[in-house]
């Protein structure tokens, strides 16, 4: 296995096995953060996440598409200065369209089962995140990069 393969391995491990994700958005030249559950594509150039349409994050993606996802694998120890681990997902946001609405949702409730009403609900947007580049930092400042071609 390449440095590249070996290092998508440990971002999809990450990105299967933790459910939750920061968000960031940019409001008016602030940045803004949120929790949101979220899953990945099989071939990880999508994050996909659900908000309603009445959220602050929403009404930021709205005006400015550009977003990154965070997620890590902190147990909040002190162990975790060195061992754990965090990816950034950097990309473009956008509603997920009707051709492929539903499959994304039969694969996000895999994932998070007790949303079912939540995504159903006619106030809730569907968001997927195109990345274009994942940043991986492990042993406390090791950073790779990977930039995922469209």
């Amino acid at each position: 296995m390449g440095r590249e393969e070996a290092v998508i391995t440990e971002i999809r491990e990450l990105l299967e096995f933790q459910p939750l994700a920061v968000l960031a958005t940019q409001a008016q030249g602030a940045p803004y953060a949120s929790l949101v559950a979220f899953v990945a594509s099989e071939d990880l150039k999508k994050l996909y996440f659900a908000t309603s349409r009445s959220t602050r994050k929403y009404a930021n993606l709205a005006a400015d598409p550009r977003a990154a996802l965070l997620v890590d694998s902190r147990s909040n120890a002190v162990s975790d200065f060195h061992q754990a681990r965090a990816v950034t997902a950097v990309g473009r946001s956008g509603e997920v369209d009707d051709r492929e609405r539903d499959a994304v949702i039969r694969r996000y409730l895999e994932k998070h089962p007790h949303l079912k009403m939540f995504v159903h609900s006619p106030t809730c947007a569907l968001l997927g995140l195109t990345v274009n580049t994942f940043y991986l930092v492990s042993t406390f400042q090791k950073v790779m990069e990977v930039h995922m071609t469209p």
